[in-house]
C-alpha cells in the first residue's frame, strides 16, 4: 500500500495534519476516518490493514489540538472547530477519487463529531459507520462536575479538568500499554471548555438525530466504560435512515477495532460495507 500525507488550514490558520493509505491497484471505495478523543488518525492500522489490501483507500485527519496537527491539546473554542474541518476534508476526499463512494468512519468522539456533520453534509456520503459514539456521557460524571465545568468553560476555559482512563479503551493489555507509550496520544486532561462544548454537542445530537437519513451503521462495545452504551441504542432508534443497523458486541471494551476479536467486528463491518458498494 501507498501511505501519503500532508496539512491544510483549519480554525484560527492552524494546520491540521491529514494522511491517506492507498491500494496498489483502482480503489474501489474510500473511507474516511474521523478519531476519538486525544488520539489520533494513526491508531487505525487494523482499519487500514484489513481494507486497503481489498481495494478501499482509507483517509484520515487529526482534529483541532490532536495528533499532528497545531492547536492546544484537548482544547477548543467551539465544537465547531472539530465539525467545521471536515466539509473540507471530505471536498478533499472526493476531489482526489471523484466517483468513488465515501463512506465515513467515526469512533467516539469521532462518532460524535461525525454525527453532527451528517445532520448537514450527509448527501455527499455512501453511508456511516460509528463506533462507540460518544453521544451520552457516562452515568458516573457527578451534577456537581458538570456544574463547575460549565461554569471554568466561561472563567478559565483552558484550565484541565477531567483526566483519562486508557485502561477503558480494550481488554487487550499491548493495546493499552502502546496507547501509553504513544508520544502522539494526549496524556493531559480533558479542558473546561472541551468539555462543555462536548456535552452541549450532545445534547444537539440527542435532539436532531431524525435528520440522519443515510445508511447508517453502529457498533458499540457492551461493556464500554468511556462512554454510556445506551447511547449507541439511542442514536440508533432516533436516526430516520430507512437502511440501519446497530451490533451490541457483549463484554467488549470502548475500542472495538482493537479488542481481541475486532477480526470479528471488522467482519461485520466488511459485509455491511460490501452490501452497500453493491446497492449503489
Amino acid at each position: 500500500m501507498e501511505h501519503r500525507e500532508g496539512f491544510f488550514e483549519g480554525p484560527g490558520g492552524a494546520r491540521l495534519y491529514h494522511e491517506a493509505w492507498l491500494p496498489k491497484g483502482d480503489v474501489r471505495a474510500v473511507l474516511g476516518v474521523v478519531h476519538g478523543l486525544a488520539e489520533h488518525s494513526g491508531r487505525y492500522m487494523n482499519l487500514v490493514n484489513r481494507f486497503v489490501p481489498m481495494g478501499y483507500a482509507v483517509y484520515g485527519i487529526d482534529h483541532l489540538g490532536h495528533g499532528r496537527s497545531e492547536g492546544q491539546r484537548l482544547y477548543v473554542r467551539r465544537f465547531t472547530d472539530f465539525t467545521g474541518p471536515l466539509q473540507g476534508y471530505f471536498d478533499m476526499i472526493r476531489d482526489r477519487q471523484p466517483g468513488k463512494p465515501v463512506f465515513l468512519v467515526g469512533h467516539s468522539l469521532g462518532g460524535l463529531i461525525g454525527a453532527l456533520y451528517l445532520l448537514d453534509h450527509q448527501d455527499g456520503l455512501a453511508g456511516a459507520v460509528l463506533s462507540g459514539p460518544a453521544v451520552r456521557a457516562p452515568g458516573d460524571i457527578p451534577p456537581a462536575l458538570v456544574f463547575i465545568g460549565r461554569l471554568l468553560s466561561v472563567l478559565i476555559p483552558r484550565m484541565g479538568l477531567v483526566p483519562l482512563a486508557a485502561e477503558g479503551i480494550s481488554r487487550d493489555p499491548a493495546v493499552v500499554e502502546a496507547y501509553h507509550a504513544d508520544p502522539l496520544v494526549c496524556k493531559g486532561k480533558i479542558t473546561a471548555r472541551l468539555g462543555a462544548e462536548m456535552m452541549d454537542a450532545m445534547a444537539r445530537i440527542r435532539r436532531e438525530t431524525g435528520r440522519i437519513r443515510l445508511p447508517l451503521l453502529v457498533v458499540q462495545g457492551g461493556a464500554d466504560r468511556m462512554v454510556d452504551p445506551a447511547g449507541a441504542r439511542l442514536l440508533h432508534d432516533a436516526a430516520a435512515s430507512a437502511d440501519k443497523r446497530l451490533i451490541v458486541y457483549e463484554g467488549l471494551y470502548h475500542e472495538v477495532f482493537n479488542e481481541p476479536e475486532h477480526g470479528k467486528v471488522l467482519d461485520d463491518v466488511e459485509a455491511w460495507l460490501e452490501a452497500h458498494q453493491i446497492r449503489r
